[in-house]
């Protein structure tokens, strides 16, 4: 479904990302892996259009989408959920999950079942403000708000970054559940290494803006990514 190969990204004279490729695939979560700073929410950036190659390609679907604007991106079905949250604090948790109808056909705006089965505080919060949620909340609401536009491919930056334990639990539940829908492929950064374990097909070890070390789950080696990671 989602296929990068050797994409180099560039801020000014920085190379972020050198040479980087990997692959997503429906019903299979691919993990990239790293410490801070070296290159993960860039590629991410890369992916939804955010921040324009240099080289290399992106293949979605079949189709080279490398120079695709993010809201063309968005309307193919490529959700992103941001480091941070990114939600709109003044607005209600409804609107905000609202947001994600941009890229969506008239017919289908509405929120689907899924988002309240899998976040129910959410449905119980509709009428409040996104910014008095707590951090955990906040990162249901931005999970959800990507799943309102039915995403093929969803990408996911940190989604346990300063969350507390419960709900990386309903966090981890959710994106198993998306996985065994078979039909959407998930990318997930993270720093969590027992939660990428737990969910993971495919992983990735980034550092200094390329991808060092790759394995699949038929041959994972927690100590030996633990390793690469602390490099």
């Amino acid at each position: 479904m989602l296929e990068v190969k050797d994409i180099n990204l560039y801020y000014g004279a920085a190379q972020a990302l050198r040479g980087v490729s990997i692959n997503a695939q429906p019903g299979k979560v691919t993990c990239v892996l790293g410490r801070n700073g070296v290159g993960k929410t860039s590629l991410l950036r890369a992916l939804v259009g955010q921040y324009p190659i240099a080289s290399g390609s992106i293949t979605f679907e079949g189709a080279d989408i490398t120079t695709l604007r993010p809201y063309e991106r968005a309307r193919r079905g490529i959700g992103f959920v941001p480091q941070g949250r990114e939600i709109f604090p003044l607005l209600t948790v409804e609107e905000n999950l609202r947001t994600g109808f941009a890229p969506l056909k008239r017919d289908d705006r509405n929120i689907p079942d899924d988002v309240f089965s899998l976040f129910p505080v959410l449905q119980s919060m509709l009428g409040r403000r996104g910014g008095d949620l707590s951090g955990g909340q906040q990162q249901q609401l931005a999970i959800g708000r990507a799943l309102v536009m039915r995403p093929k491919l969803l990408l996911l930056d940190e989604p346990t970054e300063g969350i507390q334990p419960s709900i990386i639990k309903d966090i981890g539940r959710a994106i198993s559940y998306l996985r065994n829908l078979g039909n959407i492929a998930i990318v997930l950064v993270e720093q969590y290494l027992d939660f990428a374990c737990e969910l993971g097909d495919y992983f990735a070890v980034m550092d200094r803006g390329a991808v060092k070390f790759s394995c699949d789950r038929s041959n994972l080696d927690a100590t030996e990514i633990s390793r690469q990671m602390a490099l």
